[in-house]
């Protein structure tokens, strides 16, 4: 399967229609196969007591207000993710969005994705898992902050309501932003794969992309990474997100990748059949042989190319005799 790559550009529009439909043209050009946003009511999503995470703190230009305040800075309208649907058909790139409420799961549907994408923060919300289930698409579910008993809890609810875990995909990820590489546990990918889905995958929050890119080489068939038109404008994920530029040498890192993974055979690749007898050697005379001479370790060596006995048979070769003379480094011929 080819590594299905989400740029996730989430709210780095910062609610702004024009900075969004920027951002589905710098995914494109990328070469990502879907640009993923955020649908949300945020009276429904957060309680007017909620507080900020400390990174939004950081990162918020207005600082002193609430979670609820900020999230309704980041909203877009319904018409607004119509366009955004309609331009990524203009530009060849998948169309999705997560939904954070009841009413934006009941649009999004309207819509029609190709995927469900469930975030880590909602696998615990089991009225949400049911109501994903019972549509009719795949399910994308990131499983940050979750323990591998949580996720299974949260897969038998999906199974429960109807969805197969054949129709569900498992992302690792680790719900810090920036996410230190010490706090990735890649191998935690190994875990997910038990639990028999239809694939594993990794949703990064760490800077750069090695860490996706080593994803991909432990067999995450999905990637979703966030990404912004500057880490320099204000909001809550910039500063965690990949530039445009980045976005573009993840997406060429991963696809190099995959293509080096090849199979679990052992065996020289096409590449390598013209270089075989030039890098190794055979067996040749280290000095002259007369015919009959005994062959000894002194009178031979091994050189290149390996156009004569290989030096797998130097056994062999040691004391039996010469049938016929030899000058230096002429390849020796089995008797």
């Amino acid at each position: 399967m080819k590594t299905l790559i989400i740029a996730e550009a989430g709210v780095n529009h910062n609610g702004q229609l024009n900075l969004a439909l920027q951002l589905i043209h710098a995914a494109a050009k990328a070469g990502a196969d879907y640009v993923k946003f955020q649908t949300f009511q945020a009276s429904s999503l957060v309680s007017q007591s909620a507080p900020k995470a400390d990174y939004q703190m950081a990162n918020d230009p207005n600082s002193g207000s609430s979670q609820l305040q900020m999230l309704q800075a980041l909203q877009l309208s319904h018409t607004d993710f119509q366009r955004l649907q309609e331009e990524c058909k203009n530009c060849g790139i998948g169309f999705l969005s997560t939904p954070f409420d009841s009413a934006s799961i009941n649009f999004l549907a309207s819509l029609g994705m190709d995927f469900w994408k469930i975030p880590s923060g909602e696998i615990t919300n089991l009225p949400y898992l049911r109501q994903i289930a019972a549509h009719p698409q795949p399910i994308i579910l990131s499983t940050g902050m979750a323990t591998l008993n949580e996720v299974e809890q949260a897969l038998n609810a999906l199974e429960a309501a109807g969805k197969p875990r054949s129709e569900i995909y498992l992302l690792h990820c680790t719900t810090a932003y920036p996410t230190a590489p010490d706090q990735v546990n890649l191998r935690a990918m190994q875990a997910l794969q038990s639990l028999n889905c239809k694939a594993i995958g990794y949703s990064d929050h760490t800077q750069g992309i090695a860490i996706p890119t080593a994803a991909v080489a432990l067999g995450a068939q999905i990637i979703e990474k966030h990404f912004t038109l500057s880490r320099s404008l204000p909001g809550p994920d910039h500063k965690a997100s990949l530039t445009p530029s980045e976005l573009t040498e993840m997406v060429q890192a991963i696809r190099a990748v995959e293509a080096s993974l090849g199979s679990a055979i052992k065996q020289p690749t096409e590449a390598e059949q013209a270089n075989i007898n030039i890098a190794r050697r055979s067996i040749v005379a280290a000095k002259p042989i007369a015919a009959g001479e005994t062959f000894t370790p002194d009178n031979l060596t091994t050189k290149r190319p390996a156009n004569g006995v290989s030096p797998m048979l130097w056994d062999t070769i040691i004391g039996t005799t010469a049938s016929r003379p030899y000058m230096p480094d002429q390849p020796i011929q089995l008797q």
